[in-house]
């Protein structure tokens, strides 16, 4: 099969709608944290992106998509990106080059630790957290790509059988957990029980959450990785699905809370976007909306509980993208059609039972190490350069203690 033009394009304008994600996961997240938290929240996605970009060159990518003999890792094979030509096709898909492909896995490991920042927003030290990124990018990102996407990945549909159009196995799931892990190793923020739930930024959670949206439609139907009606499907399905979860937050946080929240509702678009993902190239409009509409009833759920519990994870991380990706995981071995996806497999509801099991044992390895990992290496980061702001940082605000600069100037108050 020749380079298709027309392959090219799409594929090269959907890495560029996924690399909008980053910067609009930080306005999402700095509009959620206190105002003296805000710059440097929005900093530490953009910072995450580009180291990120480095170690998926040097060698992210060829850990997780080079050639392996056991399924578990890749070779160094293209370390440095060696060995890709610039012309060459990518070997699963001969109509786009291995260049595009790299730029558009990229933009996936890029936003997926991202992710996890929202766990311990407003009390991580800058320094740590991108020692952190390294290591995890590496050791916890790499593999689980490996185990999924490769074709020789032990728990992709070569092997197990497991399938992930997106990434909702690989990137939610593995940060929702590693989130958990997260707010759990570095601790709750002081006086959280006073400072819970108060979003500096109305706005920027509404813009980062409608840019999320937008570029998500690269995210799910770049996948397809060929401008195809396979693309067009997956594109559909992850709008229903983010409007379907829009829906269903806003009806619960009326049941719960008396009424429905601005912020609320940009949350419940994004927990449809995550739980869409691993299914968005194999199933159906109708099952997307009941992806989507489950998927908002079961996050408000865990955040309405998870606020009454000791744990912080600031930002809801885990019951954003962890109950989000590991039910959407799942979903998909009730809901996947060949009638889609000829390429993918039939779920529970279309006669094949087996996939269900095979979904929910990938979702469940995923979970474990992504969370043991996690803590294991936020542990040693912390042994020699401490994970937390010290007390007076925090009061302060990591703006000014970690960066030296304000949102807003002091004489420019937002009224």
């Amino acid at each position: 099969m020749a380079i298709n033009p027309g392959d090219m394009s799409w594929v090269t304008t959907a890495a560029g709608l996924v690399m909008i994600m980053t910067p609009a996961l930080g306005f999402f997240y700095g509009g959620l944290v206190r105002r003296k938290n805000i710059a440097y929240t929005i900093v530490q996605c953009f910072a995450i992106f580009a180291v990120v970009s480095l170690v998926w060159a040097l060698w992210g990518y060829t850990l997780a998509f080079g050639p392996s003999s056991n399924g578990f890792i890749g070779s160094l094979d293209k370390v440095f990106l060696n060995n890709v030509g610039v012309s060459t096709p990518y070997v699963n898909q001969p109509s786009i080059t291995e260049v595009i492909y790299i730029a558009f896995q990229l933009m996936f490991a890029a936003i997926t630790p991202a992710l996890i920042v929202g766990a311990f927003a407003e009390r991580i030290k800058f320094r740590s957290l991108l020692i952190f990124i390294v290591l995890w990018s590496t050791f916890v990102y790499s593999p689980i790509a490996h185990w999924v996407w490769s074709p020789n990945g032990w728990l992709g549909i070569n092997n197990l059988g497991a399938i992930d159009f997106a990434g909702g196995t690989v990137v939610h799931v593995s940060a929702g957990l590693s989130a958990l892990a997260a707010a759990i190793v570095v601790g709750p923020r002081m006086n959280r029980e006073k400072i819970e739930g108060k979003p500096s930024n109305v706005p920027f959670v509404i813009l980062g959450a409608a840019l999320l949206w937008f570029g998500w439609f690269g995210f799910n139907a770049g996948s397809a990785l060929q401008a195809s009606p396979l693309a067009a499907s997956a594109f559909l399905v992850t709008n229903l699905s983010a409007a379907a979860a829009t829906v269903s937050w806003m009806i619960m946080d009326v049941l719960i809370k008396g009424r429905p929240s601005a912020t609320g509702i940009a949350i419940g678009a994004v927990v449809g976007l995550v739980a869409i993902t691993p299914a968005s190239g194999y199933v159906t409009p109708a099952s997307a909306i009941i992806i989507g509409l489950i998927a908002g009833v079961l996050s408000n759920l865990v955040s309405t509980w998870r606020v009454r519990t000791h744990l912080d994870d600031t930002l809801d991380v885990f019951a954003c993208h962890g109950v989000g990706g590991i039910w959407g995981s799942i979903a998909t071995g009730l809901f996947a059609t060949t009638a889609v996806n000829s390429a993918g497999r039939n779920g529970l509801f279309y006669g094949n039972p087996s996939q269900l099991l095979i979904q929910t044992e990938a979702v469940l390895v995923v979970m474990v190490f992504a969370f043991v990992a996690t803590f294991v290496l936020l542990k040693i980061v912390n042994s020699f350069s401490k994970l937390r702001v010290t007390p007076e940082e925090e009061e302060q605000g990591l703006d000014m203690s970690q960066c030296g600069e304000e949102a807003y100037c002091p004489t420019d108050t937002p009224s």
